[in-house]
C-alpha cells in the first residue's frame, strides 16, 4: 500500500470566507447520505452548531441554499440538499476528478519525489 496520497482541497474564498471547500462538501454529502444536520455532524465526528454555522456561511454565499430542512411532526423533522446543494456537490466532485485526470503526469513526477 502507498504511504503517499495525494487529496485536492480546492476552496473558493470570499474575502476571509472559505464559501466553497472540502469541509462543506463533505457535510452535504453528509446530509445527504443522513437526512439530517446532527446525524450529519455525528458522522463527521463535529457539533451540531459547528455543522449549522458551515451551513449557514455555505448559503450565504449561494444565491440559492444548499440546504432545506423541515420541521419535525409525526415522522420528526430533517434536511436535505437542494437542487443547488446537489449540484455543487456534483461539481465540486467533477472539477476534483477532471483536475486530477489533466494533471496526472504532474502528479506522477512529483509523487515519484518523495522518499518511499
Amino acid at each position: 500500500m502507498a504511504r503517499h496520497q495525494l487529496r485536492f482541497r480546492m476552496r473558493i474564498s470570499d474575502g476571509d470566507v472559505v464559501a466553497i471547500g472540502p469541509g462543506k462538501v463533505a457535510l452535504l454529502e453528509a446530509i445527504a447520505a443522513t437526512g439530517s444536520i446532527t446525524a450529519a455532524a455525528q458522522a463527521m465526528e463535529m457539533s451540531y452548531r459547528r455543522a449549522w454555522l458551515l451551513l449557514a456561511e455555505l448559503n450565504c454565499s449561494l444565491r440559492e441554499p444548499a440546504v432545506a430542512s423541515v420541521q419535525g411532526g409525526r415522522r420528526g423533522g430533517g434536511s436535505g440538499l437542494t437542487d443547488t446543494g446537489r449540484r455543487l456537490v456534483t461539481l465540486y466532485r467533477q472539477i476534483e476528478d477532471e483536475a486530477a485526470v489533466a494533471c496526472a503526469s504532474d502528479i506522477r513526477s512529483l509523487m515519484d519525489m518523495l522518499a518511499r
